[in-house]
C-alpha cells in the first residue's frame, strides 16, 4: 500500500507529507492534558511549514491566545530548492502581500512570525502573521534557520523522512524540546535508539497503529493503493508506520502495560505461535527469550526479553528497563558461528560472512521463514529487530 510510496519518496527525496489538522490537535491536546502550561510563555518554531499549506502553523496560530504562547515562528522552503513543488507558482498568501518579490519567490525561503495583535481586534491569530523573505532557501541546516532554532523553546514539525536522522540530531545538539513525526523504523537507527534507551526520547501519545493520511504535492506520483484526490484536486496518501517522537511528557507513557504470567500466556494466548507451547523460544546467541508480541510479555520472567519495536508505543519507564536492541550495531551477540549459508524461499544459496555483530538467531530443526540460515548443517532464523528489556522490580 502506501509504504511503497514512502520508500519511493525516500529514494527520490520527494517526501513532503503534510500532516492533517486533527492529527496535530489530538497529539498536542495530550501534552496539554498532562501539563496545561507546557506551551505557556514559549517560543515555538515550525521549520519548513508554510502557513499556506502547513496545518501546524494553522493550529498554533488559532490557539495562540489559548496556549498563551510568547511567539510562533514558521519557515518555508524555497520552491526551486525542492525536488517536488506543492504549487507551480507563488501562493495567494504571498502574491497579495506588499513585500511580494517575483525575483525572490522561487529561490528564497520565508519566515512567518506571530507575536502580537496587529489588526487591533484584541486577538492574536493567523490574521496577525507577518512575513518576509529569508536570505537563503530556508533549509533547516542553514545558519539563519539554525539561529531561529536557538531562539525557540520547542520545535514541532513533520520533517522530510529522508532527513529524519539529520533533523533529529539538529534539534538534539541544541538541547531543545520537540514533537516531530517520523517512521517507526527510525527507532532502530544508531543515532536514535540511544536516546530512547537513555529515556531522553519516547513515542508520542497518538498514532500507535494503522496508517495516517497526509497531503502530498500536486506532482507527487500516485503509484499505489491508499490514495485519494479531494473535490479541490488536492492529493492525499495513507502511510503506515508513522509515529510521533518527543521528549515532552504525556500521561500515556506512565501507564503500566497489563500482563499475564508466562504459563497463562502459553495456555491462553490468542497467538498461534505461542498457544500450547511448553516455553518461550530462547535466542541461540544471546541470553534472552523471544517475545514476538507485546501483549505476550510475561509478568513473571525476570530475565532479558526481546520484544517487537512496537512495544515502545506502550513502554512505561517505571515498569521496564531498556537494555539494547538486536541490530548489527548493537554488538551484543555472544556466539561466534562458523561458515554460514543463507537460503531464500526459492532455494537459492549464498554465503553469509557476518552473523556475529548483533543479529540474534533462533534455532530450529526445520526452516521457519522464507529466508533462513544453515550453520553447521542446522537451521537458524534471524529475527526482526527486537528491543531488549527486563522488568523493574521494586
Amino acid at each position: 500500500m502506501a509504504n511503497t510510496n514512502l520508500k519511493e519518496a525516500k529514494a527520490a527525496k520527494n517526501d513532503e507529507f503534510y500532516t492533517q489538522f486533527h492529527d496535530i490537535e489530538i497529539e498536542m491536546n495530550a501534552y496539554l492534558e498532562y501539563d496545561p502550561s507546557v506551551f505557556r510563555g514559549k517560543t515555538v518554531l515550525l521549520p519548513c511549514d508554510d502557513p499556506e499549506w502547513s496545518n501546524f502553523t494553522r493550529f498554533f496560530a488559532a490557539k495562540f491566545d489559548e496556549l498563551k504562547l510568547k511567539k510562533l515562528i514558521s519557515t518555508s522552503y524555497a520552491p526551486d530548492a525542492k525536488k517536488m513543488k506543492l504549487i507551480a507558482e507563488p501562493s495567494l498568501f504571498e502574491m497579495e502581500a506588499p513585500q511580494f518579490d517575483p525575483a525572490k519567490a522561487e529561490t528564497k525561503g520565508k519566515i512567518f512570525v506571530l507575536d502580537r495583535d496587529l489588526t487591533g481586534d484584541r486577538k492574536v491569530n493567523i490574521d496577525d502573521l507577518k512575513w518576509e523573505y529569508l536570505d537563503g532557501d530556508g533549509d533547516f541546516r542553514s545558519k539563519e534557520v539554525t539561529k531561529l532554532r536557538d531562539e525557540a523553546d520547542i520545535v514541532i514539525t513533520n520533517p522530510p523522512f529522508s532527513l529524519f536522522r539529520e533533523f533529529l540530531a539538529w534539534i538534539v545538539r541544541a538541547d531543545k524540546k520537540y514533537i516531530i513525526i517520523g517512521n517507526m523504523n527510525a527507532v532502530t537507527y544508531k543515532e536514535t535508539f540511544p536516546l530512547i534507551k537513555e529515556n531522553k526520547m519516547w513515542m508520542g501519545y497518538s498514532i500507535h497503529s494503522g496508517d495516517r493520511e497526509f497531503q502530498v504535492p500536486n506532482e507527487y506520483p500516485i503509484t499505489a493503493a491508499g490514495w485519494r484526490i479531494d473535490e479541490k484536486g488536492k492529493k492525499y496518501i495513507r502511510v503506515k508506520g508513522v509515529r510521533w517522537f518527543t521528549n515532552i511528557d504525556h500521561g500515556r507513557r506512565h501507564e503500566a502495560l497489563p500482563l499475564m504470567t508466562m504459563e497463562d500466556n502459553l495456555r491462553f494466548s490468542k497467538h498461534k505461535e505461542l498457544k500450547g507451547k511448553n516455553n518461550y523460544d530462547h535466542y541461540d546467541n544471546y541470553d534472552a527469550i523471544e517475545v514476538p508480541f507485546t501483549d505476550a510479555i510475561p509478568s513473571d520472567y525476570d530475565g532479558v526479553m526481546g520484544v517487537p519495536i512496537t512495544f515502545l508505543d506502550k513502554y512505561c519507564p517505571e515498569q521496564f528497563e531498556i537494555l539494547g536492541i538486536t541490530k548489527t550495531w548493537f554488538g551484543g551477540s555472544s556466539k561466534v558461528y562458523p561458515e554460514q549459508i543463507q537460503i531464500d524461499r526459492y532455494g537459492k544459496k549464498s554465503k553469509v560472512t557476518k552473523l556475529n555483530d548483533g543479529a540474534v538467531l533462533l534455532h530450529s530443526e526445520i526452516p521457519l521463514k522464507e529466508t533462513y540460515y544453515i550453520v553447521n548443517g542446522q537451521y537458524y532464523t534471524q529475527v526482526y529487530a527486537r528491543v531488549l528489556v527486563k522488568h523493574i522490580r521494586l
